[in-house]
C-alpha cells in the first residue's frame, strides 16, 4: 500500500485501528444552560427520558430487595438515615416504550455503535440525577408546558425525594406549583397538587426548619391533611410519640423528608432520658428509640454505658465521711 510524504494512507483506505469510544447514553447530552441545542427538541426529550426510565429500573432491578435499594439511595444522602418505608418513584405510563430515538441524517454501523459502561449503583444514580437536570433544563428552554413536563418533573420530586437530594427536588417543586399549575391549559391534578403542596411544606419544617414558613405555605396553599397537621404539631412540641405514630401512616416520600428533622428530635428525646432516669434497660431504650444501642452509640454520640444488661445513664457518688 502506498504511502505519502507525511507517511499516511490514502484517505479512501484509512482504517481506524481504534475501538469506538464507549460513551454513557445519559452523558450524551451537554447541559441547555451550557449552550447544548439538541435536547430542546420534543422528540429528542421524549426519547431521553425513555432512557432515564429505562436507566432507573434497571438500577431497581440490579439493587434486588428493599432494603438494598435502600442503602442505594442512601450512599447520595447529605446524612445517615434509617427509612423503614423505601417507596420506588412511580413512571408515567408508556415511559419506556412510548418514545422512540429521533432520527438522524447519519448512518452508523452496529459494529461501532458506542456501548454503555457498567457503572457502579451509586454512580448510576448520580447519572440519573444529572440527566433529569438536562432535561429539565430542556423542557424550560423550549418553553413546553404539557402533560409530558409534568410528568418528568413529578418523577424528578420522587426521585430527588428518595435520594435526599433537594438539588433536584426542591426546583422542581417549585416550577410545578409556580409555573405548569398556573398553566391554563394544563394544571396538576387534585392529587398532584396535593402531593407537590405536601412535600414543598414537609422540605420547609424538616429539612430547613423553618416552622413558621411551613404553616405560611400551608395556610397559602390551602392544604387540607390531618397527618400534615399532625407532624407539625409533633414538630412544634417535640412530640416523639406523635412523630413515629405520624410517620408510620405516610408513604415512603414524606417518611424520607421527615428524616431530615429526626436527629433534633431524636436529640430531645435523649436528654428528656439524661433527666428522668439514673439508669434504664436496653430494650425500652432501642424501642422507644427505633434505632439499636450501637447505632446511638456511633451516629448520636452517646456517652452512656452499658453494664450489667442495663444502660446506666447517670452515677450517684457514695457519701463522704
Amino acid at each position: 500500500m502506498q504511502r505519502n510524504k507525511a507517511g499516511r494512507t490514502p484517505s479512501g483506505h484509512q482504517f481506524s485501528r481504534l475501538k469506538p469510544a464507549e460513551i454513557d447514553p445519559l452523558a450524551e447530552y451537554g447541559l441547555p444552560s451550557k449552550g447544548e441545542k439538541r435536547l430542546l427538541n420534543h422528540k429528542t426529550q421524549e426519547a431521553y427520558y425513555s432512557k432515564i426510565a429505562e436507566r432507573y429500573l434497571a438500577f431497581c432491578t440490579d439493587a434486588g430487595d428493599r432494603d438494598s435499594l435502600q442503602k442505594q439511595f442512601s450512599r447520595l444522602a447529605l446524612g445517615d438515615s434509617t427509612n423503614t418505608n423505601i417507596s420506588t418513584p412511580l413512571l408515567p405510563a408508556g415511559s419506556t416504550s412510548t418514545a422512540t430515538p429521533p432520527s438522524t441524517s447519519h448512518s452508523h454501523d452496529s459494529s461501532s455503535t458506542p456501548q454503555q459502561l457498567p457503572l457502579p449503583p451509586s454512580d448510576n444514580l448520580s447519572q440519573i440525577l444529572s440527566a433529569l437536570r438536562k432535561l429539565r433544563e430542556a423542557l424550560v428552554a423550549s418553553s413546553r408546558l404539557d402533560d409530558f413536563t409534568t410528568q418528568v418533573y413529578l418523577f424528578a420530586v420522587r426521585l430527588g425525594i428518595l435520594s435526599s437530594s433537594f438539588e433536584t427536588y426542591l426546583p422542581s417543586l417549585l416550577y410545578l406549583l409556580r409555573v405548569i399549575h398556573r398553566s391554563p391549559s394544563h394544571p396538576l391534578t387534585s392529587i398532584e397538587y396535593h402531593e407537590v403542596v405536601s412535600c414543598l411544606v414537609l422540605d420547609t419544617a424538616c429539612r430547613r426548619g423553618d416552622l413558621a414558613e411551613a404553616y405560611a405555605l400551608r395556610n397559602k396553599y390551602k392544604l387540607q391533611d390531618a397527618k400534615m397537621d399532625a407532624t407539625l404539631k409533633a414538630l412544634v412540641m417535640d412530640d416523639w410519640v406523635s412523630w413515629r405514630r405520624t410517620k408510620r401512616s405516610v408513604d415512603g416520600y414524606r417518611v424520607r423528608l421527615m428524616e431530615f428533622a429526626e436527629p433534633g428530635i431524636r436529640g430531645h428525646i435523649l436528654k428528656a432520658f439524661g433527666r428522668a432516669y439514673l439508669s434504664v434497660g436496653p430494650e425500652y431504650l432501642e424501642e422507644t428509640m427505633g434505632m439499636k444501642w450501637e447505632e446511638m452509640v456511633e451516629r448520636l454520640g452517646v456517652g452512656w454505658e452499658l453494664d450489667k444488661g442495663k444502660v446506666v445513664i447517670r452515677k450517684i457518688g457514695g457519701r463522704t465521711q
